[in-house]
């Protein structure tokens, strides 16, 4: 994978389809709800905010996971900052982006907020006071494993592993592992056997669990600790 600007398709005038991987940015069904579900929830959120806290994501996308992160921060009023790293090797462009989160009116402020700051690239932002976003561009093969974080959640939002595969290759699972604090966790839509063993190999606790709308199952995962 290259670090380059994804080409965008539209099904029915409002969700974004990657021509590269033929495959949907968020659910047909409802994107908002998926990302409630598969992982705030999968990663027991927002109960767990708190202090310095740190999500890590495979896939920056949309920014539909960051916008549904930040109003779900925001409503706890938790103490303490939310630090939100994605690694992203296809950016999408800043006016598909606002196209997409069109979809979702109930962010709309927040919307507004990110795509304003990343109207220039991506990169680092403040979009908060103790809000702080990076999305590290680049295939994460390689930009991950040189990464110095540690996150107390992850979530796996690549495309589906039977049209990237790369994503979810083991060793690239591998240093997700070892990118999550002890007791940390991670969540992901797919319930793919090859994707559950990899972590499990990696050292993480997976779980299977009901999956949103039409998958059936998604995945869960905690690093033991």
């Amino acid at each position: 994978m290259q670090d380059q600007t994804v080409q965008i398709d539209w099904r029915d005038g409002r969700v974004p389809v990657s021509r590269l991987f033929d495959d949907p940015y968020f659910s047909l069904d409802d994107g908002l709800e998926e990302t409630r579900h598969v992982f705030l929830a999968g990663n027991g959120l927002p109960g767990r905010f708190g202090g310095d806290f740190h999500i890590a994501e495979l896939g920056f996308g949309t920014g539909l996971n960051l916008l549904v992160t930040w109003a779900a921060w925001a409503a706890a009023g938790a103490p303490g900052r939310l630090r939100f790293t994605s690694f992203e090797a296809y950016p999408m462009a800043p006016a598909d982006r606002a196209t997409a989160l069109a979809a979702f009116p109930v962010l709309a402020p927040l919307a507004q907020t990110l795509c304003a700051a990343t109207a220039g690239g991506l990169g680092r932002h403040d979009l908060a006071p103790g809000l702080m976003l990076e999305v590290i561009t680049g295939d994460a093969r390689a930009t991950l494993p040189q990464w110095a974080g540690m996150a107390d959640a992850w979530y796996l939002d690549g495309f589906s592993p039977a049209k990237n595969p790369q994503m979810w290759e083991p060793a690239l699972l591998r240093a997700v592992a070892d990118h999550t604090m002890p007791g940390g966790t991670l969540a992901t839509y797919t319930a793919a056997g090859h994707v559950r063993r990899a972590l499990a190999e990696a050292g993480m606790e997976v779980t299977r669990q009901p999956g949103f709308g039409r998958k059936r199952h998604m995945s869960m995962a905690r690093r033991p600790g």
